[in-house]
């Protein structure tokens, strides 16, 4: 059904605004009145946001920089929860929220579902409306929230799991900073080296007339196609980011990395178990929340973020719909080990699935823990093997003809 957003007046005079599903717009009007609305414009909710999107688009949104971060939404939900638990209306603290945000975006988004909240919609389907803020999972656990009575529970879970999930990706950051500083130091190194280092010692080399090794001739070779052609390289570099950006923005593009990057070598490992672990909790809380084990399983596929595990997890969901336990279904899945199979099995048995999933959810987190710690010292020796290489190919590039001429002018 057409929603349409409204601008009107109530009985006291004062100005009110938010949303309205009807068939057409005379049938909002309609509805309007019998809450004792007087409509000022109606408009349909299609036409209203392009011509927001219009007036929004700024620099600061082409670049990201108004992104509502994890910290945020961890933010929104630890105060909900407070306010909720309090017992001050929902319509009062999502205004009050909106209020106090510091993102853009976030601040945005409030405020439209404080609007709508005014306009009879409840918190669930509100939040619906900003799946780039919220995702199916959040909706979904507000959704069960409030309809048990449990939302401040509810708002708990969310954040314990956000929290969980920002906890992770620092401890990635902190494992990768190393290895990422010093590729980029090696990356500068080489700049500078073709462009000011190797050229000099090329035309010394040249004066002296000197027959020159093969080393010598490569980094010779390799700095006067930099320096020629680095206009050349950096539209292609230009190009090249931007078709695999398209090419990733496409499902087939996306699947097919999100397959790759699982079976990347060093880190590829911390990848799925970081991705298994989000999937046990957040099935877990689903779970425990009281929605359906098939209907959660859809919930949690796109909570993972990854395309490829997103099909293994619909192909469970398909299979525990044709009638296959959990554990069959888990088992021909193939994305877990027989320990973590072993503990599903107990906890179909027991009835307990819900807590043993947070169990294979610690599980992997610790998984990801002693793969992270160990993380730095698996890259470091490849990066002294780049470093020495690279040392190795200066010194006969560099060094070998001055001791050739030295020899040559010793031996006159």
């Amino acid at each position: 059904m057409p929603a349409f957003n409204y601008i009107g007046r109530d009985a006291n005079g004062s100005q009110v605004k938010g949303v309205i599903e009807a068939a057409n717009s005379a049938l909002a009007a309609e509805q309007l009145s019998r809450k004792r609305i007087i409509p000022i414009s109606i408009e349909t909710a299609k036409q209203a946001n392009t011509a927001v999107a219009g007036k929004d688009i700024d620099i600061e949104d082409l670049l990201g920089l108004n992104q509502v971060t994890l910290d945020d939404v961890i933010v929104f939900c630890r105060q909900m929860y407070a306010l909720v638990r309090s017992g001050v209306p929902i319509l009062r603290a999502i205004k009050g929220m909106a209020e106090s945000s510091t993102s853009v975006k976030l601040k945005s988004a409030l405020l439209d579902i404080s609007a709508q909240l005014e306009g009879g919609f409840p918190l669930s389907t509100s939040l619906h409306k900003h799946p780039k803020i919220f995702n199916p999972l959040f909706v979904s656990l507000i959704h069960v929230g409030e309809n048990t009575g449990n939302l401040d529970e509810a708002f708990l879970k969310l954040a314990g799991y956000f929290e969980r999930e920002q906890e992770t990706r620092k401890r990635i950051k902190t494992a990768l900073r190393y290895p990422s500083f010093v590729l980029i130091a090696l990356v500068a190194a080489l700049v500078i080296l073709n462009i000011f280092v190797i050229p000099t010692f090329a035309n010394m080399f040249a004066k002296l007339g000197a027959d020159l090794p093969w080393a010598t001739k490569m980094l010779i070779g390799s700095s006067s196609f930099f320096l020629n052609y680095w206009p050349h390289m950096l539209i292609a570099s230009i190009v090249g980011i931007f078709s695999l950006k398209r090419y990733l923005a496409t499902p087939d593009g996306m699947y097919a990395w999100d397959k790759r990057k699982l079976k990347l070598p060093i880190v590829g490992s911390v990848i799925e178990r970081s991705i298994l672990s989000r999937f046990a909790h957040s099935f877990s809380i689903i779970l425990r929340a009281g929605v359906p084990m098939t209907t959660g399983l859809t919930l949690v596929a796109d909570a993972v973020d990854n395309t490829y595990m997103r099909d293994k997890i619909l192909a469970m969901r398909s299979s525990i719909e044709s009638g296959e336990s959990l554990l069959r279904s888990s088992a021909t899945s193939g994305l877990f080990t027989p320990l973590v199979l072993q503990m599903i099995a107990v906890g179909e048995e027991t009835g307990r699935v819900d807590e043993l999933l947070a169990e294979v959810g610690d599980y992997y987190e610790r998984e990801v823990d002693y793969e992270l710690s160990t993380l730095t010292a698996r890259i470091e020796p490849i990066l002294i093997a780049i470093v020495a290489a690279m040392v190795l190919v200066l010194a006969l590039g560099i060094f070998s003809p001055m001791w050739n001429m030295m020899s040559a002018f010793q031996g006159k």
